[in-house]
């Protein structure tokens, strides 16, 4: 239930912030990013049951709500979506989700911290020894993204996908993701 409430709490903020703020809808980034679980322990939830790899084709819109401080440094709203697949116990599942969240950085810079909650669908949910309960999961993502050549940015994201409560005797998965991404300008 606590799950949520925070999504829910965060995706009204990401939808309904002060108006004195709007920019404009704009594309920020597309990128390719893979990962594995770590060891069957993960930081959030039950010890998974089979080690997992998820490989994705992700990109990131702009939404319109922002605030700078006069130092150039400040938050923005975006949405993240991806297109990819994750591996575990033999099977692998087509991957969709989409999280909306805040950035941390400056203004018109690759260097960005983010976070946050959204949703996932997967094609199937038996890994293996390891049930995900069914298609529908919670997704928390945390990252960071730094340049390392004009508009080519690497990152490291955490991803944990979860049923938060929906299904009965399913566990999440956490995977520790690297990233290289376009950023436009």
């Amino acid at each position: 239930m606590r799950v949520l409430c925070v999504v829910l709490c965060l995706g009204l903020g990401v939808l309904f912030p002060s108006p004195s703020r709007a920019d404009e809808v704009r594309w920020l980034s597309v990128g390719l990013r893979g990962g594995a679980s770590i060891g069957g322990h993960p930081f959030l939830g039950d010890a998974e049951d089979e080690s997992f790899q998820q490989y994705d084709i992700v990109g990131t819109l702009g939404l319109p709500w922002s605030l700078y401080a006069e130092s150039g440094w400040g938050l923005t709203t975006q949405v993240m979506g991806s297109l990819g697949a994750l591996t575990g116990g033999g099977d692998t599942a087509f991957l969709v989700t989409l999280v909306p969240g805040l950035a941390l950085g400056p203004r018109n810079s690759l260097f960005s911290v983010d976070i946050g909650v959204g949703a996932s669908l997967l094609s199937q949910n038996e890994f293996g020894r390891q049930s995900m309960g069914g298609p529908f999961h919670v997704v928390f993502a945390i990252g960071v993204r730094i340049p390392i050549y004009k508009a080519i940015g690497v990152g490291y994201r955490f991803h944990h996908m979860s049923d938060a409560g929906l299904y009965r005797d399913a566990k999440g998965v956490d995977t520790h993701m690297m990233e290289m991404t376009y950023t436009f300008r």
